[in-house]
């Protein structure tokens, strides 16, 4: 197991050794679904997930003991150009709410088994408006950077990562935007609920925000147009690799706040799956772009890791049929 070291700027995660899954354990993995009671290829992608699991977690038979749900909350100075109709206010209301228990992402953590924690993000001090200035310094987004690595429990089996945070489907259309090209219009949804006009404004503001920060490497893009749940997402994304943990990204938000991660260092994603495919319509451009395939599809949008805990319940069942199934030896078949 790695450790994250203690960088002094973003840049430094490019020069990182990455582990790598472990070649043995997902060719033993493979062999042992061959010799299962079944047809080969029969459960689809549970036998690919599987299999994702064995040699991420360095073993045949990967176990999904200890699932951590991390939700990181920040606040956004791009707000006061009307680009959500709530209050950023909402922000720590919702944070309350997960806090109490009365969540969707509550729900669902409990029924898959999921240990929830909430780490807001100074809630009280947006970020900068990314169309007047960069969202971040350097230094903000790598102290944000360092608070989402530090969440991760090394001992966990699995990390799934949700976020909360009003205005953040607009960086979210920013990142994805300025990683990906296109235009504004490919990357912006209603987010919260925004109307006609509501949509136009959010295109205007995103096509602004990266025209002002055209040019900038990928991390340094993290800065100018992410905000502190988005860095923290890409640390605690990072510190996960780093232990050789898995992590099932949720929906449109999270993915796009991987994004430059995606396009400075690719590899960087590779124990990274994509929950569910958001109602936002950027998302699946997005998953395409970054080469990701979302497990479900339910027409959801409402973040909070909510994706990314219904699709723990079929990673665990991947891996109950997985190790748990008879081969044919056992089974007295053949």
């Amino acid at each position: 197991m790695t450790r994250l070291p203690d960088l002094s700027s973003l840049d430094e995660i490019l020069e990182v050794d990455l582990p790598k899954p472990d070649t043995g354990a997902t060719k033993a993995a493979r062999r042992r679904q061959a010799e299962l009671t079944k047809p080969p290829g029969s459960l689809g992608r549970l036998e690919e997930l599987a299999v994702f699991l064995a040699g991420w977690r360095g073993t045949e038979r990967p176990g999904i003991d200890t699932a951590q749900a991390l939700v990181f909350a920040g606040n956004h100075g791009v707000c006061v150009q009307g680009v959500n109709p709530f209050p950023q206010a909402v922000t720590a209301l919702m944070v309350a709410n997960f806090e109490a228990g009365g969540a969707a992402i509550n729900q669902l953590c409990r029924v898959a088994g999921a240990d929830l924690r909430v780490v807001a993000l100074d809630l009280d001090r947006p970020t900068a408006d990314f169309t007047q200035a960069p969202a971040m310094s350097a230094a903000e987004c790598l102290n944000a950077f360092r608070r989402g690595a530090a969440s991760v429990d090394p001992e966990a089996d699995i990390v799934i990562l949700g976020e909360m945070g009003i205005g953040n489907s607009t960086v979210s259309a920013a990142l994805a935007h300025a990683a990906f090209g296109g235009e504004a219009a490919d990357w912006v949804g209603r987010g919260t609920g925004s109307d006609d006009a509501g949509l136009a404004r959010k295109r205007r503001v995103v096509a602004e925000g990266v025209a002002r920060h055209v040019g900038l490497d990928p991390l340094a893009q993290l800065a100018a147009l992410g905000g502190r749940e988005q860095a923290a997402l890409c640390g605690a994304v990072t510190a996960a690799r780093l232990a050789g943990i898995p992590v099932l990204l949720d929906g449109y938000i999270c993915t796009a706040a991987v994004a430059p991660l995606a396009t400075a260092r690719p590899a960087l994603l590779d124990h990274c799956l994509v929950a569910h495919r958001s109602a936002e319509p950027g998302h699946a451009k997005l998953c395409e772009m970054m080469g990701k395939t979302p497990i479900l599809d339910l027409g959801m949008a409402l973040g909070e890791g909510t994706g990314a805990a219904l699709a723990l319940n079929v990673l665990r069942g991947a891996v109950a049929c997985h190790n748990g199934m008879a081969t044919f030896a056992e089974a007295g078949i053949g």
